[in-house]
């Protein structure tokens, strides 16, 4: 098995047809092909979120909400459209009403003094398990945090 040094994600805007576009999340390099087209670059165990729309003539088609987190070596990982080689899906949430519900969490998390790509994963889980089901997500507070950092510096 080969290992993974880096996540590749691309990303396109055709305005009115597909437009994608990274909602938060540090690439550690962004290539640009052209004016309409992008690759964005992560380092293994980056947590980043993408929104993908796409449109017709009667309006929106589809519209995806993923917040992923880029794979280690030897780490299991999905394919994706646009994500190479794949990424581990935190959230995954599918139309336009629960799309908006994503974005609200992600705005509170930031409101709340948060990076989101520096949460703990595990929240990602929960929030996408609670949105599914038509439920309202547990707010990501400091003892949250704290617990996860802790976890972090006793398991490594």
């Amino acid at each position: 098995m080969s290992a993974i040094a880096e996540t590749k994600v691309d990303l396109s805007w055709w305005r009115g047809r597909v437009e994608e576009w990274l909602r938060f999340g540090r690439p550690r390099e962004e290539i640009l092909h052209d004016r309409r087209r992008r690759t964005l670059v992560f380092h293994p165990g980056a947590v980043f979120a993408r929104v993908r729309w796409t449109g017709g003539a009667y309006g929106t088609t589809a519209s995806v909400l993923e917040v992923l987190r880029a794979p280690a070596a030897g780490e299991a990982f999905i394919t994706l459209p646009g994500v190479r080689p794949g990424a581990q899906a935190l959230v995954w949430l599918e139309g336009w009403t629960r799309v908006q519900r994503g974005l609200a969490v992600i705005d509170a998390i930031e409101a709340a003094g948060f990076a989101p790509h520096a949460i703990a994963p595990d929240h990602w889980r929960h929030v996408h398990n609670r949105l599914c089901a038509g439920l309202p997500p547990r707010a990501y507070d400091e003892r949250r945090d704290r617990a996860w950092r802790l976890r972090q510096r006793v398991s490594s």
